[in-house]
């Protein structure tokens, strides 16, 4: 190790003092040649293009309309089956939650005490039967003898009395073995009608009287009934909108509902509305519809949660755009539109309902423009753009004429969008 005061160590001292006073003329001499040779470069300025955007013609058209509404299915005829005479409850003979046909069997009732009272009623028609054979034969005795005074008149009155009091008690006897015949065929419980049984309320070996005479129910399932409500302010609204000629409806009013199930899949079978009802609801301020659909194969069961569409109204020369072709800016929604040049320009649309991907255009927009759908959001006004094809989009569905407006596409407007509105 070199240690002060030694010649070596003073030697590297000084070399290294000799580097840095090398290495302080060097830097600065490189940074100027570089920054010289790039200074005398000029930058060339990139050339700038027309934007490309794909955009859609404004073609205004006649446009099916629907309104959608949740809706409850009921049973088009709910039957309450219950025990028509008091008695022991024998044995259930349908599988609860079963479809039964009207005739089937379902409950049998014990028999013996009413096919009892059935024969007493027979022997009792039969004693009253002989009781009016001894009495046609009196009459017939009395009346000739008489005629010969051989009897007195109240003899034969008296006879004839007879005669009619057992034709009457024959009659009385008749209906009482109809009475008891008709008990005993209560004890065969059947289905009234073709439908859905419910689960049984009383169980075999129970007595069943006018208390719990409720065994279970049949609801029949075609047709079907769908009841939704429309709400008082919704029902004006659609008024106007027809009063006005927004929309058209169907002749004679005829609309036709279309069911989608739980899981967004639409029925098989159009209904259509039967009732309404004359009153609106004072609590709730609703107005009950009812449509009748058909269910052959039962897949609408009561009670069943679906929703309602009500379709066959059109909007006529109605304006569609795409939904991601509406952006929304400080003063309200507005479009990019390609001017006749070839440039951007901002304008203020007024939205109304959608229509699938679409929105209906209300007030902004001409038939024969051009309305950019894809890459609106890097234009600003007097840009040249150029439009290129698009691929098409999927057909829509009909549109809810009276849904309310949703804020279009979220974008920073561009200053002259401010003062277009």
């Amino acid at each position: 190790m070199l240690q002060p005061g030694r010649s070596g160590y003073t030697e590297r001292i000084e070399r290294i003092r000799t580097g840095g006073r090398v290495l302080r003329a060097v830097v600065p001499l490189a940074l100027l040649l570089a920054f010289g040779n790039s200074c005398g470069k000029k930058a060339q300025p990139a050339a700038a293009g027309p934007v490309e955007v794909t955009a859609v013609t404004v073609t205004p058209r006649d446009v099916p309309v629907f309104a959608q509404y949740v809706a409850q299915t009921q049973s088009s005829r709910q039957v309450n089956i219950q025990a028509r005479v008091s008695g022991f409850l024998e044995q259930r003979v349908y599988t609860e939650g079963s479809v039964v046909k009207e005739g089937d069997v379902l409950f049998l009732m014990d028999k013996k005490p009413f096919q009892v009272q059935v024969d007493g009623s027979k022997a009792a028609l039969e004693r009253q039967k002989a009781s009016l054979e001894t009495a046609r034969l009196n009459l017939e005795r009395t009346r000739p003898l008489a005629a010969q005074n051989a009897l007195s008149q109240k003899d034969l009155d008296d006879a004839t009395g007879q005669f009619e009091s057992s034709s009457a008690a024959v009659e009385q006897a008749k209906s009482d073995l109809a009475t008891q015949q008709l008990n005993l065929s209560y004890c065969t419980i059947t289905s009234p009608a073709t439908g859905v049984t419910g689960a049984a309320q009383q169980q075999d070996g129970t007595y069943i009287s006018s208390q719990n005479s409720q065994l279970t129910t049949v609801a029949v399932l075609d047709p079907i009934w769908v009841n939704f409500s429309i709400s008082e302010g919704e029902m004006q609204r659609l008024r106007d909108m027809v009063d006005k000629g927004v929309i058209i409806a169907p002749p004679h009013d005829a609309y036709s509902v279309a069911i989608l199930m739980p899981n967004g899949e639409k029925y098989p079978y159009l209904g259509k509305i039967t009732f309404a009802d004359p009153s609106f609801n004072p609590a709730t301020g609703t107005f009950l519809l009812r449509a009748s659909v058909q269910n052959p194969e039962g897949l609408l069961r009561p009670n069943q949660h679906v929703r309602a569409r009500i379709m066959g109204a059109i909007r006529p020369k109605a304006v569609l755009i795409p939904q991601r072709s509406v952006q929304q800016g400080a003063r309200g929604n507005f479009v990019w539109v390609v001017t006749g040049d070839g440039k951007a320009e901002v304008r203020p649309v007024a939205v109304s309902a959608w229509h699938g991907d679409d929105w209906f255009v209300d007030d902004g927009l001409k038939p024969g423009e051009q309305v950019v759908v894809d890459g609106g959001l890097t234009l600003r006004p007097e840009v040249p753009v150029k439009v290129i094809p698009s691929t098409p989009a999927t057909p829509a569905t009909p549109a809810r004429p009276a849904a309310p407006a949703k804020p279009g596409t979220p974008a920073a407007p561009p200053a002259a969008a401010k003062t277009a509105g």
